[in-house]
């Protein structure tokens, strides 16, 4: 649940333009466990979603010539829908700042994906361009 809230936070930030603090401060108020007539927020992991979020800021530039080199020529990440922006941002956080294994990281966010894109037209775009950041990230990571 900690890497869908980090994307639901970066979407948040590149479009409100608040601090990794603030953002994390209201997720943790206002979504991590949290009842809201008959919705609950799942919990998550605050200190996994914090790192996330702030190595998504940290390594942005980063991360996004790594998401651009995957991307055709005519479409750089900033004319890509901000919510897989956001996606390929923390994904990429999570390739740079964690231990995690490449394979895992690309199934995880598969599967995010198809929550905010249920069609599942995405998929294998989003599949293609992660299997690239994660060559590029952690190469012989897929071998």
């Amino acid at each position: 649940m900690s890497r869908l809230y980090a994307i639901q936070a970066l979407f948040q930030m590149e479009h409100s333009a608040i601090s990794v603090d603030i953002v994390c401060k209201e997720f943790f108020e206002h979504r991590f466990g949290e009842e809201y007539d008959d919705l609950k927020f799942i919990d998550g992991n605050q200190d996994f979603f914090k790192n996330l979020v702030s190595n998504a800021v940290e390594f942005q530039a980063a991360i996004d010539q790594m998401t651009d080199r995957a991307l055709v020529e005519k479409w750089p990440i900033d004319r890509i829908d901000p919510t897989l922006r956001a996606l390929f941002r923390v994904a990429g956080s999570e390739m740079k700042a964690f231990d995690t294994p490449s394979k895992v990281i690309i199934a995880e966010y598969l599967t995010l994906s198809e929550a905010f894109y249920p069609d599942g037209k995405e998929t294998k775009f989003v599949n293609a361009i992660l299997d690239f950041m994660a060559r590029e990230a952690n190469p012989g990571s897929l071998s």
